[in-house]
């Protein structure tokens, strides 16, 4: 089963949704037939590289709030983030641009470290305040994942990958997702937003039976006859004569 993820950087729900869902995965039966893919999603494409804000100062100017009501919002989200096994430090994130990062991180899929340069970038940017648009920084933190440094900062200084970015972009768009972070379950069940465990464990078990063609239903009644022929021959059931 393949799952893919359209998801932001930027975005603490997408962090949030990423751990519930690894964390139900742990449950799931099947969770070693299970796929995931990760898909670039920016939020704000215009966002400044380095605007010079705090967290803080940044969701103010946005929503057009004041600054005790962003630190407010803040506080709720380090206390939702908890409830997924996340320590957010959420005052201390620096808002950035996220189009190197995305770009990164398709690099890194060709090098088969996706996942885990994913993760890095956000442990550093929601719990430990990291530059992400830095292009040092980033170069860093694919290092860390075990991905060769200069390789890493030789593509943030390129323009490669942005037709990658581009595409999942677009493919979004088709898809009719307009928020992150948004679950897509073999192209037949989509989950929006960081839902609670049960809403992904529904949708994984929806999904893998939709995946599955059938259930195999045997008898109980270990005489009753249940031949089977492949192309290798007849297998004659134990306890049945044969003609």
């Amino acid at each position: 089963m393949n799952i893919e993820v359209w998801s932001d950087f930027m975005c603490p729900f997408c962090y949030i949704g990423k751990r519930r869902l690894e964390n139900v995965l742990q449950q799931f039966p099947h969770r070693d037939k299970v796929k995931l893919q990760f898909k670039s999603f920016e939020l704000d494409p215009n966002a400044e590289v380095n605007s010079g804000k705090t967290n803080t100062e940044y969701l103010s100017s946005k929503y057009n709030i004041s600054e005790e009501q962003a630190r407010g919002m803040n506080a709720q989200m380090n206390a939702n983030a908890r409830t997924a096994g996340l320590e957010y430090n959420i005052d201390a994130m620096i808002p950035t641009n996220s189009f190197a990062a995305h770009r990164l991180t398709h690099w890194a899929d060709t090098q088969g470290k996706a996942l885990e340069l994913s993760e890095r970038l956000f442990q550093a940017i929601f719990i430990e305040g990291k530059h992400a648009g830095d292009h040092e920084v980033l170069a860093d933190l694919a290092q860390e994942v075990g991905l060769d440094r200069d390789a890493a900062a030789a593509v943030l200084s390129s323009d490669e990958f942005t037709e990658n970015v581009r595409a999942d972009q677009a493919e979004g768009a088709q898809l009719g997702i307009q928020g992150v972070p948004f679950f897509v379950l073999d192209r037949k069940f989509a989950v929006s937003g960081a839902q609670p465990d049960e809403v992904f464990l529904n949708a994984l078990q929806k999904a893998w039976d939709e995946h599955s063609p059938f259930t195999i239903v045997e008898s109980a009644d270990t005489t009753a006859d249940g031949g089977v022929c492949t192309d290798e021959g007849c297998e004659i059931p134990p306890n049945k004569p044969s003609n």
